[in-house]
């Protein structure tokens, strides 16, 4: 057995995670992937060609480093019990939290909420593949993952669009402390997820805690209320619609990614 060792520069929330267990999940021989989000590196323990693993890592940019392979006599077993009930969980609290900031940036006029609001789509979209993945076929996968990401690029660029216009005309500005308090909830949702995800990952070696530290999402909600103090302080909506047009831009680079793994 291979034991082979890849550095993932822009692997650092759960859904890259994912993505690559998804996009793996394609490949026979592949006996264990063991993922450190804080390095950033993954472990493969395989019986199948290692050029094949990097070619398939190759085609979802996330700027990968083949460090070593070599021969391993570790044994390998499987661990997949409560992982579709952990999938599920945090799919649920994605998928909650997308209606939630979906329904308050509408109400509250924040384009920021918005876009995070499809950030959290976007996860759910992720989380429910990785269902598919542990029990569903390859083609079915496929399928769902290309309608997924051409319509998660459809809500980023009508979002965009409405940025664009919030700009050239003159709009209410958005109620700033329900961009903050929303975002702080979505937040500890975000903690949750990631602590759910590597607590469950621990079964098999151990939690790291400074990595909730290390998620986009979390930076992104972060941005969102950092947005609603400047809009409060500057009496502008210009913040919000700044942090609004890089989650958007974040939304469909993740788009992209997903549809990578319908080819």
């Amino acid at each position: 057995m291979q034991k082979t060792i890849f550095k993932i520069s822009k692997m650092d929330c759960p859904s890259e995670e994912n993505l690559i267990k998804m996009k793996l999940s394609d490949i026979d021989g592949i006996k264990k992937l063991d993922f450190d989000l804080e390095e950033r590196t993954l472990i493969i323990y395989h019986n199948c060609n290692v050029d094949l693993i990097s070619k398939s890592i190759k085609e979802l940019k996330l700027n990968e480093s083949l460090i070593g392979s070599e021969e391993t006599d570790t044994i390998i077993t499987e661990s997949t019990k409560n992982q579709s009930k952990l999938l599920w969980t945090v799919l649920i609290i994605n998928f909650a939290f997308f209606i939630v900031e979906m329904s308050t940036g509408l109400i509250s006029k924040s384009m920021g909420l918005v876009a995070d609001s499809l950030d959290m789509l976007a996860d759910s979209f992720v989380y429910g593949l990785s269902l598919i993945a542990v029990g569903g076929t390859v083609l079915k996968k496929k399928r769902i993952a290309k309608y997924a990401g051409y319509f998660q690029i459809t809500l980023a660029i009508i979002g965009i669009v409405e940025v664009i216009r919030r700009f050239l005309g003159y709009e209410a500005l958005p109620v700033f402390s329900t961009m903050i308090i929303v975002s702080i909830f979505a937040l500890i949702a975000n903690g949750i997820c990631l602590y759910l995800l590597q607590k469950f990952k621990s079964q098999e070696a151990h939690m790291r805690a400074s990595m909730i530290f290390t998620s986009n999402d979390i930076i992104i909600n972060l941005g969102v209320i950092t947005a609603g103090v400047l809009v409060n302080w500057l009496h502008s909506g210009i913040p919000d619609l700044i942090i609004g047009i890089i989650v958007f831009g974040l939304v469909i680079q993740g788009a992209f990614r997903i549809l990578k793994l319908s080819k």
